[in-house]
């Protein structure tokens, strides 16, 4: 079994997505680690749910896209052209909050909820829900992975 790759790794300067289509791959081939949230799964809050309504484009077609494959970058491509293409300020606005989402905000609750499910209760230094997975991947949080 296998972890996805970083949340903060980039496609043309978008985080997460990587990720995202990262998670589709390994589902499919059977690869990827229990526990993850793959797609939509009804909860609007999912980061899966969050990039698939920002850029436009429904998840089950980007899925479908993602396995017919081709690099990360033609994907995000596909979704430009089905869906929309952020200009640079929003793609700033969503890296942005995809970093902090969990730090002072409407989703702190439910970050230190998960944090103690999983033993990291006491770790003050996961502050996001990407340190929340980098730590839970065997990373170190707070770091840029180009």
């Amino acid at each position: 079994m296998q972890t996805p790759c970083s949340d903060y790794v980039q496609t043309n300067g978008l985080v997460y997505f990587a990720r995202m289509l990262d998670k589709i791959r390994l589902h499919a081939a059977g690869k990827l680690a229990p526990g993850y949230y793959v797609g939509i799964t009804g909860d609007s809050t999912v980061f899966d749910a969050r990039i698939a309504r920002f850029l436009g484009v429904d998840y089950e077609e980007l899925r479908k896209r993602t396995l017919e494959g081709g690099t990360n970058e033609e994907i995000l491509e596909w979704c430009f052209q089905n869906g929309r293409r952020p200009n640079d300020e929003e793609i700033e606005v969503w890296n942005g909050f995809i970093l902090k989402r969990g730090w002072r905000d409407a989703g702190s609750e439910e970050l230190e909820s998960e944090k103690k499910k999983a033993g990291l209760g006491d770790r003050h230094d996961i502050q996001t829900f990407v340190d929340f997975h980098a730590v839970d991947e065997g990373r170190e949080p707070g770091g840029i992975v180009p």
